[in-house]
């Protein structure tokens, strides 16, 4: 049962501020700031940019060695540094960012730093700090894009995500809380045709304004719905917004047809954070105000298409500075046609997951066995094939922690998830080739969906 939208804005908010996070006076800042003009808004980053580093030149060794070398220091102590003058810096990786962690964090930014864990599009596991700042640009830049939409904060969601297998009492409270700010939480790990049944009839009874998951997942459900000659009728429903992966058009006219509202593609990652969500117009707009996304080609030259380097403008605690992020994205020359002075990417085309089959049935996210690799000591790379619904093989190039109890912890995970029966080739390897594409993709599945569910992800 939801609750009023007042009161679950209410709780929101005191969330928020129990948690120290300054969400909605950034969503409000946020509102005011997507008007600029385009001189104005290169203004406004400039000043921003000059904060990051001065920041990363006082609390952050290792960029304060870069920034030395560049020869832009005393630049930076001047609050002098122009947008321009960021290419002098050499680009950073994820490598760079996990080898260097310690001399990169400033533990002592205000409000506190956090660890997280993310895979990575390589498959190389990444342990990176954030702070408040970052938490609630995050929540505020997807704030603001719903209302682009017509959905405001404590409105009815329903989130496609992920969820851990068993729910502890952590999880327990945080599912309460879900649902005190009307957030459905339906888990894209599980996702067999029963499940499915279920979920389709919890967001019918729940009307949602707005259903937000991994595009894929998105998809598969909406095939589902339509294999079972079902569509959800939601008076309420005004966006899909999809996200973690590419969303291809066959997927979105899918996901249109059943649901019956446009789909919004959001650009986003873990360590990066929130770069680019689409506007009812159909324009894929950057959060100009905390990233600046440069384009650039195999040889690090701007490029119309090319691997998207961010600078996060909110990443004090450790700063992401010319960040390769792996993906590849393609820069539109357009203005927003809503008259704000975001900028507009054309399209993301990086990215992509598979789906996982388990041997009874359940369809499973990707993530749901990438988060078991992920969070192992001692596996520095990992790729994962599954053979067969009972037969996965995983590939692994250990580092210097690996030893016994991360080979039956690894073991032990992917039982967990996929089941007991399933066998488990384990390979250590001393590097991982990548695709013929030159792609870096951490699991492929040869065990094929069927009928609808097979187009879905296709």
């Amino acid at each position: 049962m939801s609750v009023p939208a007042w009161l679950a804005r209410g709780v929101f908010r005191a969330q928020e501020a129990a948690m120290r996070r300054p969400t909605f006076a950034v969503l409000a800042e946020l509102e005011r700031t997507q008007w600029l003009s385009r001189s104005e808004m290169l203004d406004y980053q400039t000043g921003h940019l000059n904060v990051l580093l001065q920041g990363a030149l006082a609390h952050s060794p290792w960029h304060a060695a870069r920034l030395q070398a560049a020869g832009l220091a005393d630049a930076v102590r001047a609050g002098a540094v122009l947008l321009t003058d960021l290419s002098r810096l050499p680009t950073m990786d994820k490598r760079d960012a996990r080898d260097n962690v310690e001399r990169l964090v400033w533990r002592g930014a205000p409000g506190g730093v956090f660890p997280y864990t993310t895979g990575g599009s390589s498959g190389e596991p990444l342990i990176f700090y954030f702070g408040r700042a970052r938490q609630a640009a995050d929540a505020a830049g997807r704030l603001r894009a719903r209302r682009w939409w017509g959905v405001n904060p404590g409105e009815r969601e329903v989130y496609l995500w992920g969820a851990p297998v068993e729910l502890n009492k952590t999880d327990r409270i945080k599912s309460l809380r879900d649902r005190l700010v009307n957030q459905l939480l339906l888990n894209a790990f599980e996702m067999s045709p029963a499940r499915m049944d279920d979920y389709l009839r919890a967001i019918q009874a729940w009307n949602p304004k707005a259903i937000y998951g991994y595009a894929s997942s998105l998809a598969l459900l909406a095939a589902h719905a339509e294999a079972r000659g079902s569509r959800p009728k939601l008076a309420a429903l005004r966006v899909v917004s999809s996200t973690g992966e590419p969303l291809f058009p066959h997927q979105r006219e899918l996901i249109e047809r059943v649901f019956g509202v446009p789909v919004s593609v959001e650009y986003g990652a873990r360590d990066a954070g929130l770069m680019a969500l689409q506007a009812p117009d159909g324009s894929l707009l950057q959060m100009s105000e905390t990233h600046l996304v440069e384009v650039l080609d195999a040889a690090g030259n701007p490029a119309e298409e090319g691997e998207a380097v961010i600078t996060s403008l909110v990443s004090a605690a450790q700063p992401f500075i010319r960040y390769r992020t792996g993906d590849v994205v393609r820069r539109s020359g357009r203005t927003d046609p809503g008259g704000r002075g975001l900028a507009v990417l054309d399209a993301v085309v990086g990215r992509q997951t598979d789906f996982i089959v388990a041997a009874d049935g359940r369809i499973m996210h990707a993530l749901a066995v990438i988060y078991v690799l992920r969070a192992i000591p001692g596996v520095g790379q990992f790729k994962l094939i599954q053979h067969a619904v009972d037969r996965l093989e995983v590939q692994v190039v250990p580092d210097a922690r690996w030893n016994d109890a991360a080979r039956e912890a690894i073991q032990h995970g992917l039982r967990a998830r996929l089941g007991t029966t399933l066998v488990v080739d384990l390979k250590l390897l001393e590097t991982i080739a990548p695709e013929a594409s030159g792609k870096h993709r951490y699991v492929v599945s040869h065990v094929p969906l069927h009928g609808a569910l097979a187009q879905a992800v296709a």
